[in-house]
């Protein structure tokens, strides 16, 4: 049977069913063809495991490196940006040219590694500026919202995996229109004086970006196993892990907002 999605017909056409037996459905077979088909199955059980380099397609491995390596991209020019005092001009060209950048990978047909790693880039200069500026304000904040990004992480992944966490179809839809809430939200409170995030409602709002990053964060969870599951080319791990980072950030700036809000509360 065939399925309607192009990814399994295009591997469904391949014919792994056959295994390379012509005589499959035929009776008769002699001593010496069984015996052939016997040690080339024993070959075939005792060969190791097919990597995604051998079949083509994506694996959690693939993920886990790719997510890896931008993360580590990420980490490096964060540390020259805490370090380098650059300023507001640069802080905002980089926010600038990485949400720019960020549409066009999110948008493109086509994988393309270089343009996330130079997304990942800006967006440590991004974040190492934006650190050092909460840091100055508020000693040890920024620690407090790694480790608690970090538990939030794990604690996503954990519940994703034992299965407490269902992302459905209508689930989906009810995060995306919250998320393009939130969003005309933030245009309101930038155009209205600050006056949400920071006001009295701006504990209530930092809580909800936090779930709601959190809850994005377990999308791609879901999209990354079913993408696998599916047989996706390798090259897509690129477009997996660059919203594995993406929804980290998110999280993490969601943590940072909502601790310097409760330090102010004291």
């Amino acid at each position: 049977m065939n399925s309607s999605n192009p990814v399994l017909n295009r591997y469904n056409r391949r014919g792994y069913a056959s295994m390379g037996n012509s005589n499959v459905g035929t009776t008769g077979f002699n001593t010496s063809y069984d015996a052939q088909e016997g040690g080339q199955l024993e070959d075939l059980y005792n060969a190791p495991a097919a990597s995604s380099m051998r079949t083509g397609r994506m694996t959690m491995d693939d993920v886990v490196t790719r997510t890896s390596m931008l993360f580590g991209i990420l980490l490096i020019t964060g540390a020259f940006a805490w370090n380098a005092n650059l300023g507001g001009g640069v802080l905002i060209g980089s926010l600038i040219a990485a949400t720019a950048l960020g549409f066009v990978i999110a948008f493109s047909r086509k994988v393309r590694p270089a343009l996330i790693l130079t997304y990942a880039a800006l967006e440590g200069i991004v974040i190492g500026t934006i650190s050092a500026v909460y840091e100055s304000a508020y000693p040890g904040i920024v620690s407090q919202a790694v480790l608690a990004t970090a538990v939030a992480f794990a604690g996503v992944l954990f519940a994703y995996r034992t299965g407490r966490i269902q992302i459905t179809d209508r689930a989906k839809k009810i995060a995306m229109g919250a998320i393009i809430g939130y969003l005309i939200l933030g245009v309101v409170n930038i155009f209205g004086g600050n006056f949400i995030f920071n006001g009295t409602f701006g504990p209530f709002v930092a809580l909800f970006g936090v779930g709601l990053a959190t809850f994005f964060l377990a999308m791609d969870f879901d999209q990354a196993a079913k993408a696998v599951a599916i047989g996706v080319p390798q090259e897509e791990s690129w477009r997996v892990g660059f919203g594995l980072m993406v929804s980290v950030v998110w999280l993490y700036l969601e943590v940072l907002r909502l601790l310097s809000i409760l330090r102010n509360n004291d």
